[in-house]
């Protein structure tokens, strides 16, 4: 079956404080959306991979993606929102293909759990990492609080991976505030989506403190 990464690059990233997005800093003498793209490309031979960007960085997102020549790599302009970022994306998706959507800045994604993502998504039509919270876990309502059982707690991450004619479907209707993700676009349309096991080291790169960990981490694989 055809095989899409739909790889988000398209925030700004202020949380980061730096001056240009995160997803072009410097990890381990590479930017990071570099090191994202290459999870993919050395996962699978035969992966199409769109990339979606900030407009004003295109060009710097191109420069990158013109590294991997033995790969169709197509740098697109994102949305207001995430939603409309993946939907951009989406409209690169041919059909009868099994489509990944994944956070540039999620950069340490392992080819294991790209396979591991496909190979459930071939069979149950989604898989979505996610993995045990570990801290306690407490709910909000109102000026008051209750604790929440961290054993029925799995914290999400990416690639989100469906067959195509799932998330395109899920994609094709209005956008509403309750979507934070792809799975709660495809679960809106009524339809189940089902968890896969992530990995702990599949970190998102959002303070600067991550991207000491990042290095670290790629340091230990060395």
């Amino acid at each position: 079956m055809k095989k899409i990464a739909v790889i988000v690059a398209g925030g700004t990233g202020t949380r980061m404080g730096a001056e240009i997005p995160k997803q072009f800093l410097i990890l381990h003498q590479q930017p990071i959306l570099q090191h994202a793209i290459a999870a993919f490309t050395n996962a699978f031979t035969d992966i199409a991979i769109v990339v979606v960007l900030p407009a004003q960085y295109l060009a710097e997102g191109k420069k990158i993606a013109e590294q991997f020549t033995d790969h169709s790599i197509t740098c697109i302009e994102g949305g207001s929102t995430r939603f409309y970022s993946v939907k951009n994306g989406l409209d690169h998706v041919p059909p009868h293909s099994v489509v990944f959507v994944h956070d540039a800045v999620r950069c340490l994604l392992t080819k294991e759990l790209i396979h591991a993502c496909y190979n459930q998504a071939l069979v149950r039509g989604s898989a979505i990492p996610a993995v045990v919270a570990t801290d306690s876990i407490r709910v909000i309502n109102g000026s008051s609080s209750r604790t929440a059982d961290r054993n029925n707690i799995r914290l999400v991450q990416t690639p989100q991976t469906f067959k195509s004619e799932l998330i395109l479907e899920a994609f094709s209707q209005a956008y509403q505030d309750i979507f934070t993700d792809e799975a709660t676009v495809v679960e809106a349309l009524g339809k189940e989506v089902f968890l896969i096991e992530g990995d702990y080291n599949n970190i998102k790169i959002t303070r600067p403190l991550d991207l000491i960990l990042a290095e670290k981490i790629l340091e230990l694989r060395k």
